[in-house]
């Protein structure tokens, strides 16, 4: 468009230089003086406007640039913000996870206090039964001599001394049996 310009501006004036010419002889000299030094500035505003262009030219490419990386930057903010949306997420999830353990370790906690509270009325109920039987079978050993063996055939062997009052020394024993339906018999005695 400013080549067309000049390209104008040159043809009107030599246009207007053969006119010019023509008319007047005299002033022949002075007019290309005239015309030189037109053609000297027409010349230097051509090469100011050429650097001119080259610098928007610059100027377009490097807005360019920086917009391709404004792009480019942009995508990458982009991908981050996805990346640290996932992990926030899935920090969440651990965290619930984490407060649904501790609330399952909180109801174990209490069921292993109920059990442990349980068990330790159980042994000492167990730890009193024993010492109520532990009683009562010292009680029988010193007064019926009573001894029980274990013997083959998962059959308990009672023998008992001190029942009769002539002979203390003497045995008398009876064995007993638990049965398949889980209830005593006796399987031998002697007297």
């Amino acid at each position: 468009m400013v080549e067309d310009e000049l390209a104008l501006l040159d043809k009107s004036i030599n246009e207007f230089w053969n006119k010019f010419k023509s008319s007047v002889s005299d002033t022949s000299c002075q007019m290309m003086a005239l015309r030189d030094t037109y053609k000297d500035i027409n010349k230097a505003f051509t090469e100011k406007l050429s650097v001119k262009l080259k610098e928007e030219e610059r100027m377009v490419q490097m807005f360019l640039e920086y917009k391709n990386e404004i792009s480019r930057q942009n995508k990458l903010i982009q991908e981050k913000k996805d990346k640290l949306l996932k992990l926030t997420i899935e920090v969440k999830d651990k965290k619930q996870e984490l407060e649904v353990l501790a609330a399952n370790i909180q109801d174990l906690k209490e069921e292993y206090a109920k059990k442990k509270e349980t068990i330790s009325t159980a042994k000492k109920a167990s730890e009193e039964r024993l010492k109520r039987l532990q009683e009562s079978v010292d009680l029988y050993k010193e007064r019926l001599g009573l001894e029980i063996r274990k013997i083959y055939g998962d059959k308990l062997q009672f023998i008992f001394t001190n029942i009769d009052p002539k002979n203390p020394e003497s045995p008398f024993m009876f064995c007993l049996h638990l049965n398949e339906a889980r209830d005593y018999e006796g399987i031998s005695s002697s007297l």
